[in-house]
């Protein structure tokens, strides 16, 4: 079986330069984003997808999936696989442990039949930390304005940087209005094609709330796939500032109805 992932890899890298939209071919190359759902063609299938064996490979380990037609219980993402009516792998919510190689195999009486069919999933995934902390949480509750952000958008894929060198993929982070935000000095970009991942860093302003920022992937310059963030600040942040400027008003107030009833107490004296 290992044979046959070796073999799976070698086919995507070989075909990898046909990525241009040559019918059949684009199939065996799918990116997406976490949390969307996927669908995987099988392009061998039979007429009867109880013949039909999906496999999934990753650093050279191999899983059984979907086993002659029936899902199998006793993986960690069952819950998250179906098996199409065209024989095709849906894999719903997708995660950065998807990415991989699937293998759609068909079995007749027990004995393999044909070639298989290799797709290669790549899962594109956004994470953001506080850079003043060395905590690795991505919740948005721990951002807040006047704090330095980091968003790291990486693409998670057994080949990166082959992708990178020699099919031209590229990642950026731009705007709402699709502006790059490397003509921005107020972000810091920086791209390492060894692990496919961009990261921006900056400080957060108060009208960043609700901004969104997309870092998108592009393969010879054809846009494949792209995540959203939106800034969310979190209501206890916002009651903690308003509390703060409330504050010296509060103080203001009562110095006022001191003096006030001091001046009250003159007069009735």
């Amino acid at each position: 079986m290992a044979d046959q992932c070796d073999l799976c890899l070698l086919g995507l890298i070989i075909l990898s330069s046909l990525l241009s939209g040559t019918s059949g071919v684009d199939d065996l190359h799918v990116f997406i984003s976490s949390g969307e759902n996927v669908r995987l063609s099988c392009n061998n299938a039979l007429s009867d997808c109880n013949s039909t064996t999906w496999i999934y490979f990753r650093h050279s380990a191999a899983v059984e999936l979907i086993d002659r037609g029936k899902k199998k219980k006793d993986t960690e993402r069952h819950e998250r696989l179906s098996l199409g009516s065209d024989c095709s792998l849906n894999i719903k919510n997708v995660t950065e442990q998807d990415y991989g190689f699937y293998t759609c195999r068909q079995y007749v009486n027990g004995q393999k039949q044909g070639t298989d069919a290799c797709v290669s999933l790549y899962v594109l995934d956004v994470s953001v930390s506080p850079s003043s902390s060395s905590s690795s949480s991505s919740s948005q509750t721990e951002i807040s304005p006047g704090r330095s952000v980091t968003l790291s958008c990486q693409l998670y894929s057994e080949i990166c940087d082959y992708l990178v060198r020699y099919e031209g993929l590229q990642l950026s982070w731009v705007n709402q209005a699709g502006v790059d935000l490397k003509t921005d000095s107020r972000y810091q970009i920086l791209f390492s094609s060894d692990h496919c991942i961009i990261t921006l860093t900056t400080t957060l302003l108060n009208e960043d709330d609700n901004r969104e920022w997309r870092c998108q992937l592009t393969l010879g310059n054809q846009l494949q796939t792209s995540v959203r963030y939106t800034v969310k600040y979190s209501v206890i942040v916002m009651i903690v500032e308003m509390a703060v400027f409330a504050a010296p008003t509060v103080i203001l107030l009562q110095i006022i109805c001191a003096r006030r009833a001091g001046e009250f107490e003159l007069h009735t004296i």
